[in-house]
């Protein structure tokens, strides 16, 4: 069996700053907790690089059909992202807590 090459994952600018914000936010409340929802999302990004066909498609009313791929990490936060070829790239990273309604109008 031939073993695929690992996917280059991207990270948009929008993403990183998306992560800074909820990171931010938590270390308020507990730098301990900051720290290692930091460390789990990044790590749960990583292992994109290693079959990122492994998570669903996210299906809303305003998002083009098999777009994109959502992954739940640390049940409350959402990484979208999209597969091109052997690139991945990660678009959004939502906190579910709050309203991301904007973006699936």
């Amino acid at each position: 069996m031939e073993k695929k090459p690992p996917y280059k994952v991207i990270v948009s600018d929008r993403a990183r700053q998306m992560l800074a914000v909820h990171v931010r936010f938590l270390a308020q409340q507990s730098p301990t907790a900051a720290r290692r929802t930091k460390n789990e999302m990044m790590d749960a990004i990583r292992s994109l690089s290693t079959i990122p066909e492994r998570f669903p498609f996210l299906n809303a009313e305003f998002i083009p059909l098999n777009k994109y791929h959502k992954m739940f990490v640390e049940k409350w936060y959402l990484i979208l992202y999209q597969i091109k070829d052997q690139s991945v790239y990660v678009d959004y990273i939502v906190d579910c807590r709050q309203d991301y309604g904007w973006l699936v109008r």
